[in-house]
């Protein structure tokens, strides 16, 4: 079991940046590839980022390209996500996931979710 984490959510302005964290209690992650993943009002949980288990390879949602930047920290405890250039639109639920498997693009392929992050942009 692993149990996730989420902080550095806020209200920003429009253009700002914001760095969000994920810590696995007890545990290190590095045997977990990790999502971000957002949920606005009224919309479905989307697909944000995700890193590989060795850092080595990230992808992200067309949205967020160039914007936001996933990373792992050496001892593998941390993850973040590294949100600038923030938009109204990107207001919303942040989650962070965690996964042994591939998928990285697909919710179901993560078995363990944080509580959570609210992140609010204002215009």
């Amino acid at each position: 079991q692993v149990q996730l984490v989420e902080s550095g959510g806020g209200l920003v302005q429009a253009g700002d940046s914001l760095r969000l964290s994920c810590a696995a209690s007890g545990r290190t992650l590095g045997g977990y590839a990790m999502g971000w993943f957002r949920q606005a009002p009224g919309k479905d949980r989307e697909f944000v980022g995700a890193i590989s288990r060795s850092g080595g390879d990230t992808y992200y949602a067309d949205s967020v390209q160039g914007r936001f930047t996933i990373s792992r920290d050496n001892a593998k405890t941390t993850v973040y996500l590294q949100m600038s250039s923030l938009k109204p639109e990107d207001t919303a639920v942040y989650y962070c996931a965690a996964s042994n498997g591939g998928g990285f693009r697909a919710a179901q392929a993560y078995p363990y979710w944080g509580q959570g992050t609210q992140v609010t942009v204002s215009s």
